[in-house]
Formats: structure tokens, sequence, C-alpha cells
């Protein structure tokens, strides 16, 4: 969702025009609304707050310290903010403010002076420099970012010209940049299931989104049981909760309140198999006698995390009395020009 707010009467025909190419949506001040057809936006303060939460991009049309006093308040850092950019009401200069790599502002300036004809702004110094940028590449391979500091350490040894090494579990298509893969570097990108390798003195660890749990557990469980068991589960095998997209287990199952709440919360879809799709999972899974006189088949977690997600990376573990198992789905990367290196 990208929201976009304009303060005048020119200011919000350049908005019709971007909310139109760009597939957002407009507001403007309460006084304009009406003879503009648009939605009010109310006070500038709630209205940014609400975005904050609800938009994946804002776009201010107007003076840039409009836009630098609306968000002040509410900017955290680079990787939870929702990419801003402020444009001014000629359309000649688009300024990605916050989130320019991982929000996606910089692209965003970039479509925004596409279709005004005029220039955007990019500030962020691998784009400046022509450099490997190892947060929008992430981005685009749906690798999730398990350490910040490690990822600043990445880019300022690219950025200083120092050796920068990589290790992945999964082969990566395409030339490798200029910087990386030197031997017997100190810091380096390390690509794999979990973040559990240490490779270099300094690791960033990329782990795909490609995740399912499954999930074994005793009738009328909690959401906060499972939880506090999911963390001691992510914490033992270095699993970043990030990287998981979905949530497997049994059919008996599938009306559990707390399982349901707990993918809910998460945002993580949900698929529950019978007893005979899981026994007919091929494979060696670790079986209980309980769990087979329950359920009708020796292990449930291991089974639904394998036939919903591919290739087991985690067998079953039991945490708190609840049992998880973890798959990685298909991995597939590569080396792309990117948009700062064009």
């Amino acid at each position: 969702m990208i929201a976009l707010i304009a303060f005048t009467r020119r200011g919000c025909e350049l908005g019709k025009t971007l909310a139109e190419s760009l597939g957002g949506t407009l507001y403007t001040t309460d006084r304009l609304a009406g003879a503009c057809s648009l939605l009010p936006s109310g006070s500038l303060h709630a209205w940014t707050k609400a975005r904050f939460a609800d938009a994946e991009a804002l776009v201010f049309i107007g003076a840039a310290g409009i836009a630098v006093r609306a968000v002040a308040p509410f900017a955290a850092d680079k990787f939870s903010d929702p990419a801003v950019v402020s444009v001014d009401e000629a359309g000649r200069f688009a300024v990605p403010l916050l989130s320019g790599h991982v929000g996606g502002a910089n692209q965003l300036a970039r479509r925004i002076a596409a279709v005004t004809g005029g220039q955007a702004a990019i500030s962020t110094a691998t784009d400046v420099n022509a450099c490997f940028a190892v947060d929008v590449w992430a981005k685009e391979q749906n690798l999730v970012i398990c350490e910040r500091a490690a990822a600043k350490a990445v880019s300022a040894a690219i950025l200083e010209g120092r050796a920068v090494g990589i290790e992945s579990a999964y082969p990566i298509t395409g030339e490798m940049p200029c910087g990386l893969g030197a031997p017997g570097a100190q810091v380096g990108i390390c690509i794999g299931p979990t973040a559990a390798q240490q490779p270099f003195e300094t690791t960033l660890h990329l782990v795909p989104k490609a995740v399912t749990l499954g999930v074994g557990c005793r009738r009328g469980a909690g959401r906060e049981q499972l939880e506090a068991a999911l963390r001691d589960f992510l914490e033992v095998h270095a699993l970043p909760l990030t990287s998981i997209c979905a949530l497997a287990s049994i059919e008996l199952k599938q009306d559990e309140p707390g399982l349901l709440a707990l993918a809910a919360r998460h945002g993580w879809k949900t698929q529950f198999f019978s007893a005979e799709a899981l026994a007919s999972e091929p494979g060696d899974f670790p079986p209980s006698s309980f769990v087979a006189r329950t359920t009708g088949v020796d292990n449930v977690c291991q089974r639904a995390a394998q036939r919903a997600g591919g290739t087991i990376i985690i067998p079953k573990t039991i945490c708190q009395g609840v049992t998880f198992a973890a798959a990685m789905g298909h991995v597939k990367l590569h080396w792309e020009e990117q948009e700062n290196m064009k």
C-alpha cells in the first residue's frame, strides 16, 4: 500500500497522476478535500501515525521539511520503517527520506521521477558509489537479515574496499559482484538454513524466508505456552523467527485455538494433513507410541513440516512439551544487476 498526501491544489493534481501510476491512495487537507474530490487527511500527525502502521510507503507532495517534521516522531530504524519519499509539487526532485534500501524508498523515488520527468535524489552511500548493497540484494532474494550490526559492517567493508567473504549453502547463479568472495576475509556473508555457522569473525547471516514450522502439541495448549516453547526452539537452533512463513500440523489440530492464534499472530499460512497423508511421507522419523495412539501416526511435527515445506532442516525437537520441526522450501538465488549498479 502506498499512501500519498498533498497540501496544495497543484500538489493534488500531481498527486492524482502519481496515485494512478503507483497504485496508491491520495489524501489532502480537510480544507481541499471537497474541492479536489479527495480523501481528507485530518491532522497531519494523526495521518502519519496511521500510515506508519498500515502503509508500505508514504509519499509527501510538497516541501521536504513538512515530511521531515511529520515522520520524525515515528521513525524507528530502516528495518521497520516504511519507505518515505518527498517530492516537490512540480515533480522536479523525488527525495527518499526513510528506508531507502530495505523499505524500497530509493526505488520508489526512481519510479516517481520516471512519471514526473524529474530526478531521484538518491544519497545512500552504496548507491552513490555504485557498490553492492547487501540489504537490497537480500530483500530481492527473499532472505532474512539476521544481524543488523553485521549488515552495517559488511556495507562499511565494501565501501572501504576491504575484503568481504561469502559462503552459501545454496548455489547462486550469475556473476558475483566485485568486492565479494575474498579468501581469508574477517567480515563476510553466510547464507544458509539457520544462523548457526560462524565462518567469519564478523558474520552476517542471511536465511531464506521459506521455512515451514511443523508443530505437535497436546489438546488445549495455549498461544502463550506455544510462544514460549517456540522461543526455546528458535534459540537452540539459531533459526530467525522471520524466516518462518507457514505452520503445518495434523488435521486433529486444525481447530486448536492456541495453534491458530500462534499462526495468526505471525501471519503464517497454515496446512493440516490427515494421519494417512502424514504416514505416507517417505523417510525416517523419530517415532512416539503415545502420539501414534493419540493421532494415528507416529510423528506429527516432522512429517507435517516435510509434507508442507520440503526438505527437513531441523528434525523433531521437544521444547516445553511441544514438538517442533522445520523444513525449507526450494531456494533459488541469483546475482542480479541492481538498480544502484546500473
